[in-house]
């Protein structure tokens, strides 16, 4: 068994871990969005293109949990002033999105789950920055440079399971090409 086998069973329950309580408190301590030195789950991070290079990092990111209400200013009653919405992307997906508009020149790979508690929830982001020259010359990562935006188009793996490209067989005719073009009938 290599080292990544031993990694994915200490992430099975990490709650079981002595770290888990004292990661959690630093995470709630530190601003939402924050460029980490290295990734938390290296296994993941790999197997989602990461590699130890310049132009490549890694940003933790904080979204909050539960039902999300907007402002609404016109009515008479305090009650029927907020607005209840039903969340249409996932925790993962939002988390990809915030952490792109704070680095702009970076493009998303993908993200992964760290840690979560009563009120929030922490991804960490695999960003590229598609202007490096050394991500330019390698193959690997140099595709990158041609999709701008693949976060806000729901490029990304958590971006299509918010489109429901994911679900495949009897269903999931409507899915295809959107559920925009299907009268969002998924």
């Amino acid at each position: 068994m290599g080292i990544a086998s031993y990694l994915q069973q200490l992430w099975k329950k990490p709650k079981d871990h002595p770290l888990w309580k004292t990661r959690l408190m630093a995470y709630r301590r530190d601003p939402a969005t924050l460029k980490v030195e290295r990734p938390t789950r290296l296994d993941r991070a790999r197997a989602l293109g990461y590699t130890s290079k310049k132009g490549v990092f890694v940003v933790r990111q904080r979204v909050k949990r539960g039902g999300h209400t907007r402002q609404r200013t016109k009515g008479k009653r305090s009650k029927r002033q907020s607005i209840k919405l039903i969340l249409q992307k996932n925790y993962q997906h939002i988390a990809e999105e915030r952490a792109n508009k704070k680095f702009t020149n970076a493009e998303v790979l993908g993200s992964y789950w760290v840690a979560k508690d009563g009120k929030h929830v922490w991804y960490e982001v695999l960003l590229v920055d598609r202007d490096h020259p050394q991500v330019k010359a390698d193959k690997s990562l140099s595709w990158v440079k041609a999709q701008r935006g693949r976060v806000y188009r729901g490029k990304t793996s958590a971006g299509r399971k918010s489109r429901a490209l994911h679900r495949k067989g009897k269903g999931v005719e409507k899915a295809r090409p959107s559920r925009r073009a299907n009268k969002r009938t998924l």
